[in-house]
């Protein structure tokens, strides 16, 4: 049987954590910046968590994660 591939997509956007969620950036933050305030922009740099309902289906996209 042949190796699964990960999704390459997903592996560049995603990281697995040790409680079995998954961390990813948050969006909102890579142009027309200038409407945004400081504030808001700062925020945006902290990373996210991907919610539950969204966790089955990132681990099929990341078979060895």
């Amino acid at each position: 049987m042949p190796k699964m591939k990960s999704n390459s997509g997903a592996a560049k956007r995603f990281r697995k954590r040790a409680n079995g969620t998954f961390k990813c950036k948050q969006s909102h933050l890579r142009h027309i910046l200038t409407k945004k305030s400081t504030k808001r922009k700062r925020q945006l740099r902290a990373g996210d968590v991907i919610e539950k309902v969204d966790t089955p289906a990132v681990r099929k996209m990341l078979p060895y994660s």
